[in-house]
Order: structure tokens, then sequence, then C-alpha cells
């Protein structure tokens, strides 16, 4: 749970009634609100602490569960921010954003992942504008619409098999979280196979994760 101290109100004003709740200001719409939530209250006035009554809340939101009526707040709602932690929000959504297209995006042409610094310069002179509000993976499509006149982008998978021995079997757990598991089996040798699908530009990430991992001794193909 966030500190208090460090939390900013996210406020809804409805029905007449004004109900607040503290709020991770860095993330408080990219993650879930059991993460950003300092305090499971729902307030009036969370500087005073007067906390909305139950009849209140039922009346506005029709259920007095925390995390459902936080969920409209933060949806609905205004989150108040200072203008460093707006500067601060942008500038991580801003990266976020590159490295999402960097990472799951290749260059058709080479079928090469474009590097980040040639998206920033793309963005910049597309003059992309980032949306405060949405979360960063929520904003890739229009902005990728913008960058195609200026730099050719291409989102395709790679499916790779791969086959580590069974003094590093384990190692699996380690890299699956890249991409989606299409097949994974266990051998009878102990060793383990698995297909898995991932963003093409992270092809090389991949590579290099499994060959350290596994000091080079796993088995690594491109399936057709």
């Amino acid at each position: 749970m966030v500190d208090v101290d460090k939390a900013v109100r996210a406020r809804l004003k409805s029905h007449g009634e004004t109900f607040e709740i503290l709020v991770d200001p860095m993330s408080a719409r990219e993650k879930s609100v059991e993460e950003v939530l300092a305090a499971k209250y729902i307030y009036k006035d969370a500087d005073a602490g007067e906390r909305a009554s139950e009849e209140d809340l039922k009346k506005v939101f029709g259920t007095t569960d925390i995390v459902e009526i936080a969920k409209r707040i933060l949806d609905k709602g205004e989150i108040q921010l200072t203008t460093t932690q707006r500067h601060e929000i942008l500038e991580e959504k801003r990266k976020r954003i590159i490295s999402l297209i960097s990472r799951d995006s290749v260059d058709p042409r080479t079928k090469l992942p474009h590097p980040p610094g040639r998206i920033e310069s793309a963005m910049e002179e597309a003059r992309v504008h980032i949306d405060i509000n949405k979360k960063a993976e929520d904003q890739i499509d229009d902005i990728v619409k913008k960058l195609r006149p200026l730099i050719p982008l291409s989102f395709e998978t790679r499916r790779i098999a791969v086959r580590l021995p069974a003094q590093y079997a384990n190692a699996y757990y380690s890299f699956k979280g890249m991409g989606k598991t299409i097949k994974e089996e266990w051998q009878k040798d102990g060793s383990f196979i698995a297909a898995i699908e991932i963003p093409a530009g992270m092809q090389d990430e991949f590579y290099k994760k499994i060959n350290s991992l596994t000091k080079g001794n796993a088995e690594i193909r491109v399936m057709k």
C-alpha cells in the first residue's frame, strides 16, 4: 500500500456530494486500485480525515464496496496533482510508450526493432500528445498512426521453440513472462521444452536472457 504522506487526493463530485480517496500520484491510473490506494476509506474531506457515510455511498454509488467506489472515482473524477507531479507522470508515460513501441515493433524492411532514440525523435517531429489520464498501453495505437508517415513500423510476433537441459529447466520460470506460452512439456530425461510467442522486437533480448540463464546451453530456434 502507498505511503499516506506521499499520496494525493482523487476527487469526484456527484449528487451534490464530494468523495475523495488517497492514491499514489505516479501510478493512480496505471496499476490496480488495490495497489494505488493509500488508505481504504472514502472521504468527504481527506485533508480533515472526514469519511463519507455508508448512507451517502449507497445513495450515490449503489454500493459500499471501497474498491468498486475507488475505481469509479479514478475513472470519472480528478486527481489533484502539482505541476511537478504532472511533469513527472507525463515523462514516465512518454518513456514507457517509447519502450513499448521499440520492444513490440520492427522495421518491416530490415525486420529489426527501431532504437528508442529513433522513436523518440519521430514522436517529437509528429508532435505527439500524451494523455496523462490514459494508460501508456492504451495510447499506443493512436501514436503509431502518427509515427507511420515518418518511420515504417510493423507489429509482428515470433514463435520461439526452446529446449532447456535438465540442470537449467527451472530457468523457464524466469523468462516465460516475456511472451505467451504456446506449449510447455517436461521430458523423461528432466529437460524442458516450450514454445513461446513474443513480440518480434524482443527476439534479441529473449535470446540473451535465455543464454544468460543457461550459460549458452539452451537450444533455441524460430518456428515457422
